[in-house]
């Protein structure tokens, strides 16, 4: 096909219109992408100077706490009143904190408002009394889910979550159909579920065999009637296993994080002093004997007196946001989600 002939004017014409097509000129180019990076620029300015407003500072240490039995009539130290749990949820609240799940800690996926600071609330041993359901299928009253899920409603934005290590007692059910319908309760509501090991045996010392089937046989057991693998293991005792990682992975099982039993805050997860194989945990008790330093209330006036070491969110579970003289604290592998002011 022959094209029609076109004047030397036309030919301008056309070229200018074919250079048109498809295509911006340099200039416009470059002021899009100019504007782009000013755009971008003054995002990164307006989280600095609102994470610098709430004086975020999410490489500062997370209270772990723990609890066992919620029981009318303490029995050991360990157990703590109805009354006495709800006191210790009121001094949260009080102080700003908002629960996450051990879950969330160990992945680093820390979503709370600006300003607050989170907490992780964890149950030992799966008793009863943490969770037991009438026969409607709510948890009945004064048991720990109960209370936590009332204060909740009673005080928006303190997220009723926690995460319940359990072993083969399963809230003192032996039915597989009973035991199903509570994990998978908790499940559904929010709740974290952790491995504690079959049978609460010290690990300390046993054979990397005796380890993995201790191990292993819950998270095999929490499976098969929840569909839930666990993320994360507390060890009975606090003690840890002759090696650390057997905690960590074996045939059936694989967690980010082992939890100890005591006796100070946890670091963050984004920080360099955080280690997987044993984040501390603060036993939820009051300033007597031992715990007039080691334990919850003790510790949560020495992060109320001393702000600076405590993690304050910016609000935004993208970034990792901190003062500056804080940078050298930093994990490395989270330095692009770094913002510093």
């Amino acid at each position: 096909m022959r094209l029609p002939f076109i004047s030397g004017m036309g030919v301008v014409m056309v070229a200018a219109i074919l250079s048109g097509c498809g295509s911006e000129p340099v200039a416009q180019v470059k002021d899009t992408k100019a504007e782009a990076a000013a755009k971008l620029q003054r995002s990164k300015a307006a989280k600095v100077a609102a994470a610098a407003k709430v004086k975020a500072n999410e490489l500062g240490q997370i209270p772990v706490l723990m609890w066992h039995r919620i029981i009318p009539k303490p029995a050991t130290t360990d157990d703590r009143t109805p009354a006495k749990f709800r006191e210790d949820l009121e001094r949260l609240i009080k102080d700003g904190y908002v629960p996450i799940t051990a879950a969330e800690l160990v992945t680093g996926k820390i979503d709370i408002p600006a300003g607050k600071h989170p907490v992780v609330l964890t149950f030992d041993d799966s008793s009863p009394s943490q969770l037991t359901m009438d026969e409607t299928g709510t948890p009945q009253k004064d048991t720990a889910v109960a209370i936590l899920q009332d204060m909740a409603a009673k005080n928006p934005g303190f997220r009723p979550v926690a995460t319940f290590y359990v072993t083969r007692d399963m809230f003192g059910k032996s039915q597989r159909e009973e035991q199903a319908q509570l994990l998978i309760w908790l499940k559904d509501n929010g709740f974290d579920i952790g491995n504690h090991t079959r049978d609460h045996h010290n690990l300390r010392g046993r054979s990397k065999q005796q380890v993995e089937e201790q191990i292993g046989s819950i998270a095999e057991t929490i499976d098969s009637l929840s569909h839930t693998k666990p993320v994360s293991i507390a060890l009975p005792y606090g003690n840890q296993p002759s090696k650390k990682e057997w905690a960590l992975r074996g045939p059936h099982y694989e967690h980010r994080g082992a939890f100890l039993a005591g006796y100070t805050p946890a670091s963050s997860p984004f920080s360099k002093s955080y280690d997987p194989l044993g984040i501390p945990r603060i036993r939820a008790m009051d300033k007597k004997g031992d715990c007039a330093q080691f334990c919850s209330t003790a510790w949560l006036d020495w992060l109320k007196a001393n702000p600076d070491m405590r993690y304050t969110s910016d609000g935004d579970p993208a970034t990792v946001a901190y003062p500056k003289f804080k940078n050298p604290f930093l994990r490395t592998s989270y330095k692009a989600r770094s913002l510093v002011y």
